[in-house]
């Protein structure tokens, strides 16, 4: 189920010269997850060429109706298009924002005036967006266009291995920066239906970072000067993390800012002590960006089945309560509260810390034995950042279905009593335990029946929906066990062959 097909230099086919009394071809630049006007290579490319240009963002139904979207990345986009609207005002150019299935749109554009060139990025999408796509691609094929596709960050197109994927990596990130276009853009003058966005996705949320190329680089410039100073030391924290984390992973999904743009701000900075440590795993995780975006780029079946086919008969829940502790879970009510407050925290807010989404994917898989792509809609729907090509791959490392990542079931108790300022975080988000002492907190069970008359905690606050001690020894047990499977194992072997960079 691999769609992926990288349109090579040569597959560039040039447009002849229109006959006499047609319409002079223009260009189009296709907007996508790439919302920004600076180092935008595509933009570059189109404006450079010199015909009329149509700027365009597509708001499709089948993403619009996808349940991996959720009206949180819809008012985040519409943010983001509202400000590129207003910064190309000045430059004589118009966004035209449009609801429409992509390939009928570009079929009646090029029917109002021929299409010469289509520019945009690489998507690492959705099997929906890949064979989307696909049949914009044989059209263009068809009609002689150009579609003029630039690389995703330093994501490498259809890529069956990592040969020299270090080295793409570090010719990407460290390029030079194009800057925003400043003169006038010769506009096309195509007739469009203007898209109407939803009344909800107008009104800012206060609980949830704000769309745009101007947010994303206010975020990263207070993340450098001021909050990412303990960074190393607050990425844990699901309470501290919301301030020390560089919270640029919203913008970087959405292409408000670049990977570049990120990577080399975050390297001219100076700093020593906590700031030199801070900055060091910062990049680091930038480079990790890629490297997962480009496991689900090269194996893009991960949406649908795990990776290491000697999981393929894994024997997870299907007993009637599977759909009821899903739920349980989904709502963070599962009686375990690290865990529900973790899950009200996202889905309140749209973001929780990675640590804690390690957790929340492990009580799913280990402890509740649940499919992991039962759950993998629902936090895509939550993460305001979003990202395919990491949500999949890190889905099934966390759940222990790769056969080459260390096994990790997460202890909630255990974190709960390891994390700073967790008696803050876990009283903010699961109010019900409000009365409770401090040492009660990570496991409100353990008090005796007189201690929860006392605190009240019988009636507001649900019994755990599974004992854990024994749910993570059965996990332990059955994980590890088929870890050692034939199947498993030689599928391994595959696996670190076509993902480990050389």
């Amino acid at each position: 189920m691999e769609f992926r097909h990288r349109l090579a230099t040569s597959d560039l086919i040039p447009l002849s010269k229109p006959k006499r009394g047609m319409q002079a071809p223009i260009n189009i630049l296709w907007f996508k997850r790439d919302l920004r006007l600076s180092d935008h290579l595509p933009l570059t490319q189109a404006i450079a060429a010199r015909k009329p240009l149509l700027l365009l963002y597509i708001f499709e139904p089948e993403l619009l109706n996808d349940p991996h979207y959720s009206m949180r990345h819809w008012r985040f986009v519409w943010q983001s298009l509202e400000e590129l609207r207003r910064k190309l005002t000045p430059l004589n150019a118009r966004l035209h924002i449009v609801e429409a299935e992509p390939l009928s749109l570009l079929q009646k554009i090029h029917q109002q005036q021929p299409i010469a060139n289509l520019f945009s990025y690489e998507e690492i999408g959705l099997q929906c967006t890949f064979e989307r796509d696909i049949r914009i691609k044989r059209w263009c094929e068809q009609q002689r266009i150009a579609w003029r596709e630039s690389p995703s960050g330093a994501v490498i197109r259809g890529a069956k291995d990592r040969q020299g994927w270090q080295r793409n990596w570090d010719k990407q990130i460290r390029r030079a920066l194009l800057p925003p276009p400043k003169g006038p853009i010769n506009s096309a003058d195509v007739a469009l239906p203007e898209f109407s966005p939803p009344e909800a996705w107008l009104k800012a949320s206060s609980a949830s970072q704000y769309g745009g190329e101007e947010a994303a680089h206010a975020c990263l410039e207070s993340f450098l000067q001021q909050r990412g100073e303990r960074y190393y030391r607050h990425i844990s924290s699901p309470l501290l993390s919301r301030k020390s984390c560089s919270r640029l992973s919203p913008y970087l999904a959405w292409g408000n800012l670049s990977l570049a743009q990120a990577y080399q701000s975050a390297k001219q900075h100076r700093g020593s002590g906590d700031w030199e440590r801070s900055m060091r795993a910062f990049r680091s995780r930038l480079h990790w960006h890629c490297h997962f975006i480009q496991k689900f780029e090269s194996e893009t079946s991960m949406q649908f089945a795990a990776i290491n086919a000697g999981f393929a008969e894994f024997p997870w829940r299907d007993d009637e309560r599977v759909t009821q502790d899903l739920e349980r879970w989904q709502q963070g009510l599962t009686g375990v509260p690290l865990v529900d407050a973790c899950m009200r925290a996202l889905n309140a807010t749209g973001y929780i810390n990675f640590r804690m989404r390690a957790m929340l994917v492990s009580f799913l898989c280990h402890y509740l034995r649940i499919d992991w792509r039962l759950g993998a809609e629902h936090l895509a729907a939550q993460f305001l950042d979003f990202e395919p090509g990491i949500h999949y791959p890190q889905l099934q490392m966390q759940a222990g279905v790769t056969g080459i990542h260390t096994l990790r079931i997460y202890n909630p108790v255990k974190q709960a009593k390891e994390q700073q300022q967790i008696e803050t975080f876990i009283r903010r988000w699961v109010p019900e335990l409000h009365e409770l002492p401090a040492e009660a907190l990570p496991a409100p069970w353990s008090l005796t029946p007189l201690e929860r008359q006392m605190f009240d905690t019988q009636t507001s606050y649900p019994e755990p929906v599974v004992e854990l001690e024994s749910a993570a020894r059965t996990a332990r047990d059955l994980f590890w066990g088929w870890r050692e499977r034939e199947t498993v194992q030689r599928d391994a072997k595959r696996i670190l062959a076509r993902h480990v960079m050389n």
